[in-house]
């Protein structure tokens, strides 16, 4: 492999994010162009990485180092993990960027967001092809930069500059855990360098508590990142963004680096089996939490957004059923298949003059054909029909769970009923039925530009599944797979069958919500209402805390001490100053005599 490739990779988008940023500003339509260039000749490079048929090697030069305490390289790892993640990241984001020259064409600030969005992919190729956590640590905070920017793209909006705000203040406590786990394995060990670490391990495992420690507090960035609970609650927010980078951040890439980070480091969970058990139990309690909120959400795009955590619980529950590599196979279907689910989600809302309510539309499956073709083969996907590349993935989710945790298999196999039901709803109530808006009765498809990306993303959704599994378990060598049993697969296809046919008796034919019992799940189990009430008193608590602080302390002790002491000493010093020369000698000279006494009394 040409070692240049690498670095054009993660370089490239950089140039085109500062040439946009700097020079193009006030040219749209160049900014797009550079930007979209940017993309594909990263999707090329990419494409030349995983055809280069050589070993795994890691690239590095010399970027920070204190004698034998600290050694921190600019260093890429190439492997069939970093290949993979590669190509989903520039394959979505090329598709991204050329959708988004239709969807963003009459955005006052395109140039703006088609910078941010080349930020964004330099952000996350840096995380992608980092080979040390300090590396990939630097990249992380910008990718929270860069989603931060695309998130508040309208930050005219005022909930669209609140998601942002609270997606940054979020990952940021994510984040904090995360360099607190980084601190205390370079600590332990010395580096920071994930095969140096590796080789290391055996130092941490002396202390298994100081391991399971640093492991969760490794994790915390997933939290953040991939949305789990309880940090859960900046995603659906998010989708207050552009619909593209609800796609490209909030489907395929940015979520899914938390999923990543800990395939990338799973030499440090397998040592730590308590930390794995609680990984298993927050992915697979985020799962079923997300899918029972989305089964009464009424936007498209917050059904979507809760689906995409549903998933991301499944791939991190897998992690810590010591099955990476399902995690991993998952990762990479779900991207093609939730991006086309997201695009797919902007043609409709383009069409629709930015109507997101679901019972406001109906009616566009003949109206929007196209759209409507890529929208089936993307929701089939993500509810595991068989045949798809979702089946596949999700099935050795299940049988992970079925070998290693009966409980969290049940838990698992309820999440798989609850997507079919509530991805059946939504296409029965968008698709099927009359228009239920005078919005619907002049829907149509996107342009080319808008449309092929959906065709492209629809194709690999149905053969990304096929013959592509191994590539996932040879990245993860001595692993023991889960044995293929029927018997899962049977119960697989069962709650698939149940869960699309229950929404469908149930929403066929329906103007309006016919469930609406369930305020729990409506409302999100209360999290915002919680978080709410938990922020204000703590912080109603710390203002009086610091009230009396300013008081007591500050204004009575420091500032009116300070000022009465100089006051005083200030008014009895002017009763030495009577203007009177005879008076002054008279002290000066008892001064002297107080002066004598002492010197001698001291002998």
């Amino acid at each position: 492999m040409d070692p240049h490739l690498p670095w054009f990779i993660l370089i490239n988008p950089l140039v085109a994010a500062a040439l946009i940023h700097i020079v193009l500003r006030r040219s749209p339509s160049s900014a797009a162009f550079i930007s979209v260039c940017s993309a594909c000749f990263g999707l090329i490079a990419a494409i030349g990485v995983w055809f280069s048929h050589t070993p795994a090697e890691s690239i590095e030069v010399p970027w920070l180092s204190l004698g034998d305490d600290l050694r921190i390289p600019i260093g890429f790892t190439i492997d069939s993990l970093s290949k993979i993640m590669l190509l989903v990241v520039t394959g979505i984001g090329a598709l991204v960027h050329i959708y988004s020259t239709v969807y963003m064409a009459s955005d006052a600030s395109k140039a703006r967001y088609f910078g941010n969005l080349s930020l964004f992919m330099f952000s996350m190729l840096g995380i992608v092809l980092a080979n040390n956590f300090a590396m990939m640590f630097i990249f992380w905070e910008l990718v929270g930069l860069s989603s931060y920017l695309l998130i508040g793209h309208w930050f005219s909006k005022e909930t669209a500059a609140a998601a942002a705000n609270k997606a940054f203040i979020t990952n940021r406590i994510g984040d904090f855990g995360f360099m607190l786990g980084i601190l205390m394995l370079w600590a332990a060990t010395g580096t920071v360098v994930f095969p140096e670490l590796s080789a290391k391990l055996a130092d941490i495992q002396l202390s298994p508590a100081y391991l399971t420690a640093a492991a969760l507090l490794i994790f915390c960035g997933t939290l953040g990142k991939s949305a789990q609970l309880p940090l859960h609650v900046w995603l659906p927010d998010a989708m207050e963004g552009p619909t593209p980078v609800s796609a490209l951040i909030h489907a395929a890439t940015m979520v899914a680096a938390g999923v990543y980070m800990l395939a990338r480091s799973y030499f440090l969970f397998s040592a730590a089996p308590a930390a794995q058990d609680v990984i298993a139990w927050i992915g697979i309690l985020t799962a079923v939490m997300a899918a029972l909120i989305a089964t009464q959400q009424d936007d498209i795009k917050r059904i979507l957004a809760y689906s995409t955590l549903s998933q991301l619980g499944y791939m991190v529950s897998a992690v810590g059923l010591a099955a990476p590599d399902a995690a991993m196979f998952h990762l990479f279907t779900h991207a093609f298949f939730k991006a086309l689910l997201f695009l797919g989600a902007g043609s409709i809302i383009h069409a629709l003059h930015h109507e997101q309510n679901i019972w406001k539309m109906g009616g566009l499956s003949g109206k929007m054909r196209m759209t409507f073709a890529c929208f089936v083969v993307g929701y089939l996907a993500l509810i595991g029909c068989p045949g798809l590349s979702g089946f596949f993935s999700k099935d050795l989710i299940l049988l992970a769970a079925w070998n290693s945790n009966k409980l969290i298999f049940l838990l698992a196999l309820l999440t798989a009923f609850l997507t079919a039901y509530y991805m059946t709803r939504l296409v029965v109530v968008v698709f099927l039925g009359k228009g239920r808006s005078h919005s619907t009765d002049h829907a149509h498809d996107g342009p080319a530009a808008m449309t092929l990306p959906l065709a492209i993303l629809a194709v690999l959704s149905i053969i990304a599944g096929w013959g592509t599994e191994p590539f996932f378990s040879h990245s993860f060598q001595g692993l023991q797979h889960p044995a293929h049993s029927s018997f899962v697969l049977a119960l697989a296809v069962s709650v698939f069958a149940l869960g699309s046919f229950g929404a469908w008796k149930i929403y066929a034919g329906k103007t309006e919500e016919p469930i609406r019992f369930l305020p729990f799940f409506l409302d999100k189990f209360y999290f915002d209402e919680i978080y709410a009430v938990l922020i204000a008193c703590t912080h109603d608590l710390l203002s009086r805390i610091a009230a009396w602080a300013d008081k007591w302390i500050l204004d009575s002790v420091v500032v009116r001490g300070l000022s009465g002491a100089t006051w005083g000493s200030g008014f009895l010093l002017r009763f030495l100053q009577v203007g009177n020369l005879q008076a002054y000698s008279f002290l000066f000279g008892i001064g002297i005599v107080i002066l004598v006494y002492l010197l001698v009394l001291g002998k």
